[in-house]
């Protein structure tokens, strides 16, 4: 049986139940961080509460944690789990709030912690990278000034949906999702890179996207080995001229894409078809980041 933090309490996910009046429930009011375990600790975990406090304090969560109690709160839950590295999702429910849409803060939130197994990720998939494929369905604009890392995922399921129908799919393709400008934003799980004569390139905040945990710690690292970057606002054109492309998520790290597949179902080989030299160099150094602590 699955064991859960529930409120810093386990509890069986049988044992666990959401109010139907949760705001979570009936108005997509949730926040999560998704976050990697190495040494059974979680890595960038400052970081990620900041993002998740910063987020809370958009949409109105009064989001009180004791930082040292929850950390051993997701550790006693990977024990209950025999689990001695982790997947781990954080999820914050804004609560019961009564009926009808509050203009007031949420001041009860449910704290959930899920621990999971790592996927087991072959490493070919470092070495021979994954598709992106392009999709038709737009990324939808953020409902805050900055995108939140919100439970209302509509948006990426009819992206997923979508990518199941192309062939590249069966190859284990990311989805690349366009905002109404038609500008690159992101992918569904995941922030995307690239490299064009030496430099590394992201959209902005400003198109749209989640700014990542690890999209953030890939450009302090570009910074600290001197690789210039630059953000803005790219199209699809510019992925096609890239010499390197690569994608981040706090689970998979950075992973090279090789392959780009466009709505009409033309490929275009990234390279020679393998990882780059700075995305190998940048995976590196990431790795070395997780295991100095």
């Amino acid at each position: 049986m699955v064991t859960i933090g529930w409120n810093g309490e386990l509890k069986s996910t049988d044992e666990a139940m959401i109010s139907v009046a949760d705001h979570g429930f009936l108005y997509g009011m949730t926040l999560f961080e998704t976050i990697r375990t190495y040494g059974g600790k979680p890595f960038l975990w400052e970081k990620h509460l900041e993002r998740l406090y910063c987020s809370c304090h958009e949409i109105g969560i009064t989001l009180q944690l004791d930082e040292e109690k929850l950390s051993q709160h997701i550790r006693d839950v990977m024990d209950a789990n025999g689990l001695p590295e982790a997947y781990i999702r954080l999820t914050i429910s804004a609560g019961e709030q009564g009926d009808g849409l509050p203009i007031g803060d949420y001041t009860n939130p449910q704290v959930i912690v899920f621990a999971k197994p790592l996927p087991q990720l072959p490493e070919s998939l470092y070495e021979t990278g994954k598709p992106l494929q392009l999709l038709n369905t737009r990324r939808s604009s953020p409902e805050t000034a900055t995108r939140v890392k919100s439970g209302h995922y509509m948006n990426n399921i009819m992206a997923k949906r979508e990518l199941s129908k192309y062939p590249s799919a069966l190859q284990g393709a990311e989805g690349l999702m366009l905002n109404a400008a038609c500008n690159i934003t992101e992918g569904i799980v995941s922030n995307v890179f690239w490299i064009k004569a030496g430099q590394l390139y992201t959209p902005a905040i400003e198109t749209g996207i989640l700014p990542g945990i690890t999209r953030a710690a890939v450009l302090a690292l570009a910074e600290q080995q001197g690789i210039r970057y630059e953000e803005g606002a790219y199209t699809w054109s510019h992925l096609l001229e890239a010499d390197e492309v690569f994608l981040t998520t706090s689970i998979q790290e950075l992973v090279p894409v090789t392959l780009l597949c466009d709505t009409e179902q033309q490929q275009y080989v990234v390279g020679d078809g393998t990882i780059g030299r700075l995305t190998e160099e940048l995976l590196k150094r990431y790795r070395q980041m997780t295991t100095s602590g």
